[in-house]
């Protein structure tokens, strides 16, 4: 019988798939020491970079720079891709969306080093997010992760690890790699990319995008994604959408500028305002919406309501008020046996009995 950690590699194997052979390469420019990319056109916006992880791998990392930009966007692409392929796709995004942008090749894929696998990606994915830190002093309040497919993964666990992201992207995304393959409903030990569990950590707006007709990964996964989600954002649900075709709808674009727009908007202090207001109780009240209304239970079954005087000089001894209709004394649902209007009171006008509605 196979172990957990068996089974889980035996998953990994099935799991990935980089293009063969890589649609680009790296080399080191002797002029001018700066890393480079064959196979995809030289843009002076374009930084290319050689990034190490704690795993001992070395990905390579696009970086496109928007002089426009006030957020950056950090993209996990999909199973079969690599960053030749999404080459036009990046600079499209960048563009349309105002915004600078990290896209990646996991560990094995494209020109980067080591094999894929689960693990791996986090890994890769932590070294790069790293790299936006340091190299262009980009905070996490400033990004967007953003994870297609498979990237789902590593974009969760890298979102569920940082509570003052500005914000998420899933497209097409997984609830679990055993869901993919079969509806089950239980998390084993062996399974990959628990986003099922992970989802519930995510502090900041959650945007799901997925097609209802993806053959590949069920538009069930992304309705449950944004059940689970803390703070969902209005999700796009493209009819008659696939896997890997999403981009290509006018909706894909437009909703997603709409919410990288908001995003833009939303300040740390507005979104801590909104968390504490979710977490505070709410209070019980009477349902009295009267400005100039205040509200009294007694131990009795009546409850009485006390509208307060208009004129200041009153100070609610109704034998000597002159002003009668200054205030009024409403018995609610109150009874003989509890209250009594008599006819002893000097002041009759004063008080109103509702349950009959007679002045006494």
């Amino acid at each position: 019988m196979l172990s957990g950690c068996s089974v889980s590699s035996l998953a990994a194997r099935f799991a990935f798939f980089p293009p063969e052979p890589a649609t680009y390469a790296v080399r080191k420019d002797e002029a001018t020491g700066r890393v480079v990319a064959s196979g995809v056109p030289r843009d002076n916006a374009l930084d290319v970079l050689l990034v190490d992880t704690r795993r001992g791998n070395k990905v390579v990392a696009f970086y496109f720079r928007n002089p426009c930009a006030r957020l950056t966007l950090l993209y996990s692409h999909g199973n079969a891709a690599d960053l030749g392929q999404l080459y036009d796709l990046f600079v499209q995004l960048k563009v349309n969306l105002k915004i600078n942008l990290m896209g990646y090749d996991y560990s094995g894929y494209g020109a980067s080093t080591g094999k894929p696998s689960e693990e791996n990606t986090y890994a890769d994915i932590e070294a790069v997010y790293q790299c936006l830190e340091t190299e262009y002093g980009i905070s996490q309040e400033d990004i967007i992760l953003y994870g297609q497919s498979v990237g789902s993964g590593p974009t969760l666990h890298l979102a569920s690890r940082l509570p003052r992201l500005r914000g998420v992207v899933l497209h097409s995304a997984i609830l679990s790699g055993l869901r993919v393959v079969c509806h089950v409903n239980f998390t084993f030990c062996f399974d990959i990319y628990k986003n099922v569990k992970k989802i519930k950590k995510v502090k900041c707006p959650v945007l799901v995008i997925h097609g209802t007709d993806d053959d590949v990964v069920n538009w069930s996964h992304g309705k449950e994604l944004w059940k689970l989600a803390r703070e969902p954002y209005d999700p796009l649900w493209i009819k008659g959408g696939g896997h890997c075709n999403l981009e290509l709808y006018p909706d894909f674009i437009r909703h997603l500028s709409r919410f990288i727009r908001e995003m833009e908007t939303i300040t740390t202090k507005i979104r801590l305002k909104k968390i504490r207001q979710s977490l505070q109780p709410r209070k019980k009240a009477h349902r009295v919406s009267t400005a100039t209304t205040t509200t009294f239970t007694t131990n009795c079954c009546c409850r009485i309501r006390v509208r307060k005087p208009t004129c200041p000089s009153c100070n609610f001894s109704c034998g000597c008020c002159e002003l009668r209709n200054c205030f009024t004394f409403c018995f609610i649902r109150c009874c003989p046996s509890c209250f009594s209007c008599g006819s002893c009171c000097s002041c009759r006008s004063c008080f109103k009995c509702c349950c009959c509605g007679d002045a006494r």
